[in-house]
């Protein structure tokens, strides 16, 4: 059984209402119909459902059983714009402007939907930019109580590996913090901690990323590193961690044995941390096509519910996976 179908295996016995709110792409139906007929979820479709039902019919996808909801229809359309108001009138926005924004952009619906109980978690991506999938979450959902910054990460999953967790790794951060301080990676490498935990049942090893090991380099950059690896020592002594630590370091026993002979992670790492966005999308993006491995996400974490991002050049297994993925969060959620 592949990892992910481990994961849809254990969301089975408690449905989740994860929302998809890009129905305009055939992507996303196929994703739908898909989930549907294996059943560990349940998706809500945001649009009309003749022109949702029309494009399904001309491209020979199976929707039936799907639950589409239609904002200017849906009989509690009016409570989320309120909701919504209350939320946002802070900022200036008028009673008008909310009802706008929420009749007519779907993602911001979508929100709406899980703040208000209406569905559990959110899937979007396949046709927004990351900001536009991630904004309305952090208006509207923000951050749990625990969490001090929200964060992304990759669940990258690489055949024929004997690394990592048989070849499975937590990747952050992707796709949110552009450059992290000191103490954003601390919280990052936390809850990328936590996440592995909770994805992979397996005890993360969590290395934090440089291109220098233990000192090997000397520059501002690495600075920031090693500063965030004594913080989180002393704020999380439960987590097996270590760097800084180049990538072959981290991964490669015979490299660490070299590098790094005397740390608990190098050579075992499972959770890699990087010291900024431009080395997280970049390291994804070259695992993910070179070593034909399968990348879900960016998934969010440290909101206070499950809303995740898509890659534009996703397909619908993609999708299939980080709903997967998001089911999960939501059972786990508070």
């Amino acid at each position: 059984m592949e990892f992910i179908d481990r994961i849809k295996e254990r969301v089975k016995d408690d449905f989740k209402k994860i929302v998809l709110p890009e129905s305009n792409d055939v992507r996303v139906l196929e994703a739908a119909s898909t989930i549907k007929k294996e059943a560990f979820a349940n998706i809500i479709l945001i649009g009309k459902e003749s022109e949702i039902g029309s494009l399904a019919k001309d491209n020979n996808i199976d929707i039936n059983g799907v639950t589409i909801i239609d904002p200017l229809t849906f009989s509690d359309s009016e409570k989320l714009i309120n909701d919504y108001y209350e939320l946002r009138k802070h900022k200036g926005i008028s009673l008008e402007q909310a009802r706008d924004t929420i009749l007519n952009d779907y993602v911001y619906f979508a929100n709406m939907l899980v703040k208000d109980g209406y569905a559990d978690g959110i899937v979007s991506g396949a046709c927004h930019s990351s900001a536009d999938t991630l904004r309305p979450a952090l208006q509207i959902i923000k951050t749990s109580k625990d969490t001090k910054v929200a964060s992304a990460f990759f669940l990258m999953v690489v055949p024929n590996c004997e690394y990592g967790s048989n070849g499975v790794f937590v990747y952050s951060d992707c796709g949110m913090i552009q450059n992290p301080s000191s103490e954003e990676l601390v919280e990052i490498g936390m809850m990328s901690a936590k996440t592995f935990k909770l994805l992979v049942e397996e005890e993360p090893n969590v290395a934090f990323l440089s291109h220098s090991t233990f000192g090997s380099s000397k520059c501002s950059d690495v600075d920031k590193v090693v500063k965030a690896v004594e913080m989180a020592r002393k704020e999380y002594p439960d987590i097996n961690l270590d760097g800084e630590l180049q990538f072959d370091a981290a991964v490669v026993p015979l490299v660490a044995k070299s590098k790094a002979p005397n740390s608990s992670v190098a050579g075992k790492a499972n959770v890699l941390i990087f010291p900024d966005l431009d080395a997280g999308n970049i390291g994804y993006k070259i695992t993910e096509r070179l070593a034909k491995a399968k990348a879900y996400g960016p998934v969010t974490q440290g909101l206070a519910k499950p809303v995740n991002d898509l890659s534009r050049g996703c397909n619908a297994n993609d999708i299939v996976g980080v709903v997967a993925i998001t089911a999960l969060q939501a059972m786990n959620s508070k």
